[in-house]
């Protein structure tokens, strides 16, 4: 499975549509960018796709938006997540990347695995 790399410029537009605020956090995966509250990925960024986690109802409003695909490799796309149309500004793609932040926000806090 083939990695994608995205831009400095992909990773400048992620961040910028990052949300600041309290347990949020991005950090790097697989050379790729992932955007964490209180331990759980609530966005990600597969070479230049941006991607979001949504509650069910978000989810199905975004399949319908023209452009919004799977997200992550082809071959095993990631579950509950879709991406952003490529066309979003980043005032729209900020409104998504909220939504799954909220969202995510809501679900029980991901501890690390002690070794």
């Amino acid at each position: 499975m083939q990695m994608p790399k995205p831009t400095d410029a992909d990773k400048d537009f992620f961040r910028s549509v990052v949300p600041e605020a309290p347990g949020v956090e991005v950090k790097p995966m697989f050379g790729n960018l992932g955007a964490f509250v209180n331990g759980n990925m609530f966005a990600g960024l597969f070479g230049s796709s941006v991607g979001v986690k949504l509650a069910a109802d978000d989810l199905a409003e975004l399949a319908a938006i023209e452009g919004a695909g799977p997200f992550g490799p082809a071959e095993r796309p990631m579950g509950g997540y879709l991406s952003l149309p490529s066309s979003f500004t980043a005032e729209e793609a900020s409104l998504w990347v909220n939504k799954a932040q909220a969202y995510v926000a809501t679900l029980p806090p991901k501890h690390k695995k002690r070794t």
